[in-house]
């Protein structure tokens, strides 16, 4: 295994626009058993020509082998060798030029969990976080603080309630949190949505990402 963890050595793919000739950039992140190419998908749905599309793979097909619920010593190393790719994600794009608030991180499920805590860890001012069913990482018994300033960030929590890997409970305390540190934070609660995102759930990431001026 590589000294840096199981996800070092993964690609990042790259479509939509070249990030030398972007406007911005959107970072997507799968779910587990998902892969970069199936979360490209979203990201075409999201994006027009002022973005790059990057997707980090996550090796086996999975970011951390256990429930974002469990103790965090559970998903380690998995965990912080994703946020390290997370990390490299984006130093692709700002390493070409664009400013960390032309850049959105997006994900699903899994990939949505990672997304926030991403963001809630590492907070400045993004594009937005659009995170489809997922919230921090950690017990639900046990506090979770969050320091920095995100400085307006639009962040997306749309979940299904119930959903049968993420309780509303924790989408509901990660918006409060990111709130908390500067977010401007929108919650959809879907009664009965299935493990899914809806064609309403993108639409709402587009408005968001609207924001973000052409070159």
């Amino acid at each position: 295994m590589n000294t840096l963890g199981p996800h070092a050595a993964q690609p990042i793919l790259q479509v939509g626009t070249p990030l030398d000739r972007a406007a911005g950039a959107i970072l997507l992140l799968h779910g587990r058993g998902g892969s970069a190419e199936d979360i490209l998908g979203l990201g075409e749905a999201l994006a027009d020509d002022r973005f790059a599309l990057l997707a980090p793979q996550a090796a086996g097909h999975t970011w951390y082998p256990n429930s974002f619920l469990a103790p965090r010593r559970q998903n380690e190393p998995w965990l912080s060798s994703a946020l390290r790719k997370v990390e490299e994600a984006l130093a692709l794009a700002t390493g070409t030029g664009i400013p960390t608030e032309r850049i959105a991180i997006a994900g699903f499920s899994q990939g949505a969990c990672l997304a926030t805590e991403f963001v809630g860890r590492h907070p400045q001012r993004y594009a937005a976080l659009l995170a489809y069913t997922g919230g921090l990482i950690g017990p639900l018994d046990e506090p979770i603080t969050l320091t920095g300033n995100l400085n307006g960030t639009p962040a997306l929590f749309s979940s299904g309630d119930p959903d049968p890997h993420v309780p509303w409970q924790r989408v509901q305390q990660s918006a409060d949190l990111l709130a908390k540190i500067g977010a401007q934070v929108f919650t959809e609660r879907h009664r009965g949505r299935p493990h899914t995102i809806l064609s309403g759930e993108v639409r709402q990431g587009r408005e968001l990402l609207s924001a973000v001026p052409a070159l």
